[in-house]
């Protein structure tokens, strides 16, 4: 049915609100400057607070799986808990895990990540794809089986990475462009069947890198965008290096400039709706 995917939902949520995705990333510096243990319990309090604060001003959350893995099973506690919280407050959530394997062992990250009733289950989550996407099949159906979303890192905000992301394949294309290539393929399947006006496979872009390089509305799907804010690329610079694609599909992800706003709901919530405003206008979003 059109408007049931993840793409739909996820533009819906844009609309709503603004372009904002607030990263939950309770890195040890960051809890201290809060104030709180870097522990289980210091975790779960920031990641419940930035949720609370957040909603109705962000579209989406995305915690950083990396920072509650640290701490073992508590962790993962945390972690669930928070994602209990933002599914409950209506946000989109991105668990940002960056998983990438093959057949069963991606099933299995499928299960985690996506499964409906998983303690871990999001709407939509980061993958890498050195194995390649068609190593990812198992991911991949169980999103369109549960209207889920994939982000797929195609030219990231860090320089290291792209040496590889531009690297040169068989076919004379970029790795970055074969990439995109193949999420679009995705989406225009998924569009033929369902009529949806955007697709459910997205890829990771960066904010940082230099416009023009991409077809980027050819993906027919969303991105997400980091960089923004404490890496160093401002609002103008998305609406630069995204002009022309569909309203909507342009999810830009801040961390550390929203959360070093905090601890106060307050800081939080004024930080996050400055940006969002800024971007929604960059964007021409409808706030």
């Amino acid at each position: 049915m059109a408007g049931s995917g993840f793409g739909e939902r996820l533009a819906a949520s844009i609309e709503a609100t603004t372009p904002l995705c607030v990263g939950i990333d309770p890195s040890a510096s960051l809890l201290s400057s809060w104030g709180l243990a870097d522990d289980a319990t210091g975790l779960e309090v920031m990641g419940r607070r930035v949720v609370e604060a957040v909603v109705n001003t962000a579209a989406a959350v995305k915690p950083q799986v990396a920072f509650f893995e640290r701490h073992g099973a508590a962790g993962y506690v945390a972690l669930e808990r928070v994602l209990a919280d933002a599914r409950e407050a209506g946000l989109v959530v991105v668990a940002d895990a960056k998983r990438g394997d093959i057949d069963s062992t991606m099933s299995a990250y499928a299960d985690a990540w996506l499964g409906a009733g998983s303690p871990l289950e999001a709407d939509a989550v980061t993958t890498t794809a050195y194995l390649g996407i068609g190593a990812m099949g198992n991911l991949v159906e169980l999103a369109r089986q549960g209207a889920k979303g994939i982000f797929v890192v195609v030219a990231s905000s860090n320089s290291e990475g792209r040496t590889l992301q531009r690297a040169q394949t068989e076919s004379g294309r970029r790795v970055e462009e074969e990439l995109l290539a193949e999420l679009a393929e995705l989406n225009e399947g998924e569009r033929a069947e369902t009529a949806a006006t955007t697709g459910s496979f997205g890829a990771v872009v960066g904010a940082t890198r230099t416009a023009g390089e991409l077809d980027l509305a050819s993906l027919h799907g969303p991105f997400l965008v980091p960089g923004v804010g404490a890496q160093g690329a401002t609002p103008d610079d998305v609406a630069t290096i995204f002009a022309g694609c569909r309203p909507g599909t342009v999810l830009v992800n801040a961390s550390r400039s929203v959360l070093g706003q905090g601890p106060t709901h307050e800081g939080l919530r004024n930080a996050a709706r400055q940006l969002g405003d800024e971007l929604a206008v960059a964007l021409g979003a409808t706030t």
